[in-house]
């Protein structure tokens, strides 16, 4: 065999076994390699995938938040450099958007330690999505606007939406109208207004999101978009279940 043809071969060896070891969707792999870098990496095996956010939380159950959302959801290997984390235990979840406004969120996963730092062609690849994205340009209002006349001496009165509800069953509902011919989108936040995930081009007008996938009981808020115009913001209650 020609010796530099051995050396190419050789050369790409570190690269093709990181990119074989990834997990393929929606399990995904998480190394820290050191140097405040933790690497999320998967491999995408979905004929189609419309958003694909990266989380990360203290707590493998709540208080999750969105860190990115990947540029091209549908690249057959994918990744981030996550060089912003408090600490390098932390979890991270994917959360995936099929067509049809179908989603689910992956397992929670901690870093394992990579012993092997990574070559200089993965942080090439990796580098260009280290920038945080899908966060709300500011806090939302924890004000809502009463009902009826406006008194110092009556307290707000909180009205449920009609489009966006949590029903008898404890899951969350949505009813769009003319979702033929609108565009919808919805944010959610935690009572904090700490922004938790966002489901993008609602095509369907009635859907059930699992009341699991906000972790615990309390209150929620949510923004709801049409044509990304807001045409709500308010709130909702999941209550504890015994």
């Amino acid at each position: 065999m020609n010796r530099n043809i051995l050396l190419s071969i050789i050369a790409l060896l570190p690269f093709s076994f990181s990119v074989s070891a990834q997990d393929t969707l929606p399990k995904f792999s998480v190394k820290n390699v050191g140097n405040n870098r933790i690497i999320v990496s998967w491999t995408n095996s979905y004929s189609l995938v419309k958003q694909i956010s990266i989380q990360r939380s203290t707590d493998s159950l709540k208080n999750y938040k969105t860190i990115l959302s990947v540029p091209d959801p549908m690249n057959k290997q994918n990744g981030y450099a996550d060089t912003k984390a408090a600490t390098g235990n932390m979890f991270y979840r994917l959360f995936i958007v099929f067509d049809g406004s179908m989603f689910v969120f992956s397992k929670p996963k901690r870093p394992l330690m990579d012993t092997v730092q990574a070559t200089a062609e993965q942080k090439k690849i990796l580098d260009p999505f280290s920038v945080e994205v899908n966060r709300p340009i500011k806090n939302i209002d924890s004000t809502f606007k009463p009902v009826g006349i406006d008194s110092k001496n009556k307290p707000n009165i909180w009205v449920p939406s009609i489009y966006l509800y949590s029903a008898r069953d404890g899951n969350i509902h949505l009813n769009l109208p003319e979702t033929d011919t609108k565009k919808y989108s919805v944010k959610f936040y935690d009572e904090n207004n700490n922004f938790l995930f966002e489901i993008k081009e609602l095509k369907e007008p009635s859907l059930i999101i699992d009341k699991t996938n906000f972790y615990h009981a309390g209150w929620f808020k949510f923004e709801l978009y049409s044509d990304d115009k807001l045409k709500e913001k308010n709130k909702f209650f999941i209550e504890k279940e015994f």
